[in-house]
């Protein structure tokens, strides 16, 4: 391990070896972000053959094992579904005594005590909990990029007994990656996303499941469906295992925020119904107002730019359009589209270079398209 120090005599860098543990769609963002900022990265997975993709699409090494992919490594990531979090966070401080020890799990407070019912105390000092605040409904290396990282809030969960120098070494490997490292309690981080991400995960699925129940006798009301409905129901995609998991893992916390969005329902819906136009105005406009203030990604990383396209909803246009960027040598870091019954189109969101934006703007504005920068 290597370092330098800045104007204020503060290591810049305190980590050159990085492994992964649990190559989906985090981990394998994570481990991609890590070659981008220049350290030597091993990945392991249960899967081999996941592992594989991943370290093919990263050009990274993959490990014959867990032991194998800790070795000699600086910062140690576990992304895997958190019931197998604590036993491999065990076999990782075990296997690499110099490492700080961290994992991506969306539930802390369960994970801390588990560790600490597996892991000697000589060892503890050196499990950092965290949680990037990432990802999407799509799963697995395959959908994996740098730019998952970029610009999103990492929260780093200390423990009682962890060490100060290991949180910092932390904390510099997720700024270094993209990322913004917020430090946070276990009790607190749990009750906070159990609002802001399992909340809507929840919300997200019933409201998918109650009209896929409607269709049973409405068929056609799918067919109905417009963007906003989409865009609500987004999530309902993800991974149901994983998410279920992590809501009972969470139980007591999404528990309350359920209540208490239940509770806000209650009350729209009696103004609603009772005609009381004057306060249904207001809740919209509340909502709105604070939504507006709602921050976009934290803090988007140098170097990387999103530009919104509208795109026909025909075959053969998104082939055109990626087609005239590379004839334009504008290299795609991410790309995502929503399809829209409406209009005939669609909506995509292309990560680029930032050096290369007023590039890609250019060509695509002479293909025919009329690119919005976002960021």
């Amino acid at each position: 391990m290597t370092s330098t120090t800045d104007r204020d005599g503060r290591s810049e860098r305190l980590a050159d070896a990085v492994a992964v543990v649990g190559t989906g769609l985090v981990g394998a963002s994570a481990a991609l972000a890590s070659v981008r900022a220049g350290y030597r990265v091993v990945g392991w997975d249960e899967n081999s053959d996941r592992a594989r993709r991943a370290a093919e699409r990263g050009s990274f090494e993959a490990a014959a094992s867990l032991e194998q992919a800790v070795e000699g490594a600086d910062v140690v990531l576990i992304a895997t579904p958190i019931p197998t979090i604590p036993a491999l966070v065990a076999r990782a401080l075990e296997a690499a005594p110099a490492a700080v020890v961290t994992d991506a799990g969306s539930v802390k407070t369960d994970l801390v005590d588990a560790v600490d019912g597996l892991v000697d105390v000589s060892h503890r000092s050196r499990y950092v909990p965290g949680h990037p605040m990432g990802g999407s409904e799509r799963s697995g290396p395959d959908h994996a990029s740098a730019s998952v990282v970029d610009g999103i809030v990492w929260v780093v969960a200390p423990t009682a007994v962890s060490d100060a120098s290991m949180v910092e070494r932390l904390e510099r490997w997720i700024g270094a990656i993209g990322a913004k490292p917020v430090r946070m309690d276990a009790a607190r981080h749990d009750r906070l996303v159990a609002f802001v991400s399992h909340l809507p995960q929840v919300a997200s699925t019933a409201l998918m499941s109650l009209a896929a129940a409607e269709e049973a006798d409405e068929p056609e009301i799918l067919l109905l469906a417009a963007g906003g409905f989409r865009d609500l129901t987004r999530l309902a995609a993800s991974n149901p295992a994983l998410w279920s998991d992590i809501l009972l893992s969470n139980r007591s916390a999404i528990g309350d925020a359920i209540d208490l969005y239940v509770a806000r329902l209650g009350q729209l819906r009696a103004d609603i119904v009772a005609g009381r136009g004057d306060q249904v105005e207001a809740t919209f406009d509340g909502a709105k107002r604070a939504r507006l203030r709602l921050a976009t990604k934290a803090q988007v990383r140098a170097g990387v730019a999103v530009l919104q396209v509208e795109l026909p909803d025909r075959p053969g246009a998104l082939a055109h359009l990626t087609s005239i960027l590379g004839e334009g040598d504008v290299n795609i870091e991410d790309l995502q589209i929503v399809h829209s019954p409406e209009g005939g189109r669609g909506t995509v969101h292309l990560t680029v270079a930032a050096d290369a934006a007023d590039s890609a703007g250019s060509v695509l504005s002479t293909g025919g398209f009329d690119p919005i920068r976002l960021a």
